[in-house]
This record gives structure tokens, C-alpha cells and sequence, in this order.
């Protein structure tokens, strides 16, 4: 069995770590689209590629499931929330190819959860669940 209270302790690296290969992938993805562009043809990259951000998306609902229980800030709570639901969309409506947005507006929840679980492991972090979160 998974130790639980080890993964709540990590759950702010975890966090971090997932955003930031989030945002790796979502950076370096047009690049790499350039560089096969002539190799493939009529696919655009393989299809694990293309489920990278769902691993990541999967594994960052858990960090921040995880952080948002212990967090000692309430806004801080809502801020993780927001934002993996904003990340979550923005991946669900390129998948879907719902509406044409910007691709660069990805960055925006993917930078907000880095910053906010560095901010949530530095300032606000509590030892277990009987923390007080202030409202």
C-alpha cells in the first residue's frame, strides 16, 4: 500500500515537478513539429506524445488534490483548483479541437501551479490535517 502521508508531504514537489515537464511539453512541442515536419507525413507526432499531457494533467490533479488539503491558506486552495481546472480545459479543448485558442495560453495555468505549489511549500504548508486553514 502507498504510503499516504509520505506522497501528502512530497505532493508540493510532485506538483512542481509534473507543471514543469507540463510546461516542457507544451514548449518544446512546436518546435519538434518544425524539426519532423517533412518526416511524417500526414501525422503530426506520434500518438504518445500526444497523451504526455494527460499523464502529466493526471498526475498534477493528484499533487494538487493532495496540496490543497494541507494547505494553512484557503485562497491558496482555490488558486490550485482554478488553475488545474483552467489547464485541464485548455487540454480538453485541444483534444476535442472545440475552439481555436492561442497555443501560448497554456503557460499560463501550467506557470500558475508551479508557482503556487513553490509558494504553498514555502509559506503554507501544514503537517497534517488538523491545521487550521484561514478563510
Amino acid at each position: 500500500m502507498v504510503n499516504l502521508m509520505n506522497f501528502t508531504s512530497k505532493s508540493d514537489i510532485i506538483g512542481i515537478i509534473a507543471s514543469t515537464l507540463c510546461f516542457v511539453h507544451c514548449l518544446i512541442t512546436p518546435f519538434l513539429l518544425v524539426a519532423y515536419t517533412g518526416s511524417l507525413i500526414g501525422e503530426t507526432h506520434t500518438w504518445w506524445w500526444g497523451t504526455l499531457d494527460l499523464i502529466f494533467l493526471a498526475i498534477s490533479f493528484f499533487a494538487v488534490y493532495w496540496s490543497a488539503r494541507t494547505t494553512s491558506k484557503a485562497w491558496v486552495k482555490h488558486a490550485l483548483w482554478y488553475s488545474w481546472l483552467f489547464l485541464s480545459l485548455l487540454i480538453l479543448n485541444e483534444k476535442l479541437e472545440l475552439w481555436h485558442l492561442p497555443e501560448e495560453i497554456i503557460y499560463i495555468p501550467a506557470i500558475g501551479l508551479i508557482v503556487l505549489h513553490f509558494y504553498n511549500r514555502h509559506y503554507c504548508h501544514c503537517e497534517d490535517e488538523n491545521c487550521c486553514i484561514d478563510h
